[in-house]
Order: C-alpha cells, then sequence, then structure tokens
C-alpha cells in the first residue's frame, strides 16, 4: 500500500514544526538552569522549598502529638516558619507540655519550639 506524497510533505512539516518550536522552549530551559547554578534566581522562588519544608514540619509535628497518647493533639495549634515551631493551646499539665515540647523537638527540621502560647489549664475542683 503506498501513501500519497502530500501526506509525506504534511508529515515531515509537522515534524519539523515541532522540533522548531521545541527550540526556545529548550533554550528557555537552559538559561534558568544557568540562571539558578549561578544564584541569579530571583529570591521569591528561592522560598519555595522553605514554605514547603515548614508545611511538611508542621504536619509532622501534628502527626507525632496524635499518635502519642498523653498529648492532647486536639488542643494543641501548631504553626512553623522558617523551622521555628510555635505550640498554642491548651494541655493538662506540665508534663503534658513538656512532652509536646520534647516530641516537636524530635523532627526533623526544627530549629526551634516556642511553647509560650500552650497554657496549662488548672484542673477542676472536686465537689
Amino acid at each position: 500500500m503506498r501513501t500519497h506524497p502530500a501526506f509525506h510533505r504534511a508529515l515531515i512539516a509537522a515534524g519539523l514544526t515541532a522540533a522548531l518550536s521545541a527550540v526556545p522552549f529548550a533554550q528557555a530551559l537552559a538559561q534558568d538552569a544557568t540562571a539558578e547554578s549561578n544564584g541569579s534566581m530571583q529570591s521569591s522562588n528561592q522560598t519555595v522549598p522553605g514554605k514547603v519544608d515548614d508545611a511538611w514540619i508542621t504536619t509532622k509535628v501534628k502527626s507525632e502529638f496524635a499518635t502519642t497518647s498523653e498529648i492532647p493533639a486536639t488542643n494543641i495549634s501548631v504553626e512553623t516558619r522558617e523551622g521555628m515551631v510555635r505550640l498554642t493551646g491548651t494541655v493538662g499539665s506540665n508534663m503534658e507540655k513538656n512532652r509536646a515540647v520534647q516530641l516537636a523537638h524530635q523532627v526533623k527540621g526544627v530549629k526551634s519550639v516556642d511553647s509560650t502560647g500552650l497554657t496549662v489549664s488548672a484542673p477542676a475542683d472536686s465537689p
């Protein structure tokens, strides 16, 4: 079975068009790679990995709290900025507070833990 010569020309034209349109894209990628290796990328692009790391740290700390029976995980909020974890909320004792701080410190990437917003609730008086 023979194909029509016009089909061959169309196929060749499509291939050339695809190849030539990829050149500017490849050049743009090469320029980005060169700029990145030279350290001349804009600072807004460099903060994205830090944001991802902070989100990961927050999730990991919350996960540690949720899997530890002596921590009231639902009563503690976790915020992370540049590896610094801030705990806020209420715990039942100083021992729970210290354990929460200890668990947060153990998470990879945590630089410091601020627990000043973590308060110890007073036990209810028994009648």
